[in-house]
């Protein structure tokens, strides 16, 4: 295994910089997945890093190693595609040892690899099986296996399970992480599915316009988002401008009237994020809220309420409590849940 080292790292298209200065560093046996939007420049980080886009300014090294003028074949990288990109003229086994064969593996070595590795994948004697009869998880556990013949030093995914089913990807998330911890396994993912990332990584890097907004563990970025783009792509609505006003209790002036963040907030204007979990219809002198719309999400009911005079704000419900449509109700705040933000720009 070896670590991954990106400084600086440019990409022109004309005269847009898709990959804008990016820094990032993936350790040995680190899992690494690099969030964000389409067009924000994750896929293309992926291929600058294995050579197979022309960089303009900055370098990629591994294990050390500055990466310029090594040939994608001679990178010692695992490549995974969301399309999987399968040859359907060879049989499973054929696919999983095509890259051992490439590098001059004897017929004995690839089929003991190919055995140990499907065996690995939850495949055990599917080696004959024709690539057309697979289902799309299959396909999935062949070209990760395809990938990891060779050991790479460094794992590459592109958006992995993205032509999967919800209930399939959410299982094999589960089984990669389980599994790349298990081998020890260096790797660098791209996704638009903060779910999938989070379930994956020990640290996610999310990009906006070709430079990384913000890096961290899962929990570090869900808690603490760094902007109000991180926590709008992260899938949070309640975003407010505000004012915060120091002292003991802390507030913050904002639409839904003062609110209450914790003490040692900074003082000074800011986004306000509230998490639906920070929204109570507890009654009482609350802030007067009408419920617009209840959306069932498995755990919890997604309760929209409509301000008078204020954005809409949504609150998070248990089945049980959640009130209909039409009812009136009074809103708290929880300080715990309340974040303070830089002002949007």
């Amino acid at each position: 295994m070896a670590s991954l080292d990106v400084e600086a790292l440019t990409v022109r298209f004309g005269e847009r910089a898709v990959l804008d200065a990016v820094d990032l560093s993936v350790a040995e046996r680190e899992t690494v997945c690099v969030l964000g939007p389409s067009g924000g420049g994750k896929s293309t980080l992926l291929r600058a890093v294995a050579g197979l886009q022309a960089a303009d300014a900055g370098r990629v090294r591994v294990a050390g190693r500055d990466q310029a003028g090594i040939p994608v074949h001679r990178r010692d990288l695992g490549l995974m595609f969301q399309d999987h990109q399968l040859f359907p003229q060879r049989d499973v086994a054929g696919n999983v040892a095509f890259g051992l064969r490439m590098r001059g593996a004897s017929r004995a070595r690839a089929a003991a690899r190919v055995a140990e590795l499907l065996e690995l994948v939850g495949l055990p004697g599917a080696g004959r099986r024709a690539v057309a009869s697979l289902s799309g998880g299959e396909q999935q556990r062949v070209a990760l296996a395809r990938a990891l013949a060779p050991e790479p030093r460094l794992l590459m995914l592109d958006e992995p399970l993205g032509q999967l089913d919800r209930g399939l990807r959410e299982r094999l998330v589960v089984e990669l992480r389980e599994l790349f911890d298990r081998l020890g396994t260096t790797v660098l993912a791209v996704t638009h599915d903060q779910g999938e990332a989070f379930a994956l990584a020990h640290r996610v890097a999310v990009m906006r316009d070709g430079r990384i907004a913000q890096s961290g563990t899962p929990s570090e970025v869900w808690q603490r988002p760094a902007s109000a783009f991180v926590a709008r792509f992260l899938g949070f609505d309640n975003l407010v401008p505000g004012t915060v006003r120091a002292g003991t209790p802390a507030v913050v002036r904002t639409a839904w009237g003062e609110l209450p963040v914790p003490d040692g907030t900074p003082a000074g204007p800011c986004t306000l994020l509230v998490r639906p979990t920070g929204v109570g219809l507890d009654g009482g002198d609350g802030l007067r809220a009408r419920v617009v719309s209840r959306t069932f999400r498995g755990d919890h009911v997604a309760v929209l309420l409509d301000v008078e005079g204020a954005p809409r704000l949504e609150a998070a419900c248990s089945l049980r409590r959640a009130p209909d449509v039409g009812d009136a109700v009074r809103v708290t705040f929880d300080a715990a849940e309340l974040v303070r933000l830089p002002p949007d720009a």
